[in-house]
């Protein structure tokens, strides 16, 4: 079993920037990929970023060069750093991991809104 605590939503104007912290715990060892999901209201469930434990990362396309992924393999934590922000964005974020037997788990999800 792995949990996932996430921190740093919040609400920001179109412009802004936020950081987004998903801390893992439990069977730590068996996390392959972390990342950042997000759903707005009436949509679907979207990746948004992941970063495998070796470092390699991949982005939605709209969110390439304003967001980026990273990850502290000793604090077991992924951090998603989210600059020049509109409202299209705004959604609540999701942190993911991936172990190595193919299971997802998923964190309570955090509140991203971008308004003026």
């Amino acid at each position: 079993q792995v949990q996932l605590v996430e921190s740093g939503g919040g609400l920001v104007q179109p412009g802004g920037s936020l950081r987004l912290s998903c801390r893992a715990s439990g069977t730590i060892f068996r996390i392959y990929n972390m990342g950042w999901y997000r759903q707005a209201p009436e949509k679907q469930r979207e990746l948004c970023a992941t970063v495998t434990d070796g470092g390699s990362t991949n982005y939605l396309h709209s969110v390439r060069g304003r967001f980026t992924i990273s990850r502290d393999n000793a604090e077991n934590t992924v951090y998603l750093q989210m600059n020049s922000l509109s409202p299209e964005d705004t959604a609540v974020y999701y942190c993911n991991a991936l172990t190595d037997d193919g299971r997802h788990y998923w964190g309570q999800g955090t509140q991203v809104t971008v308004s003026s």
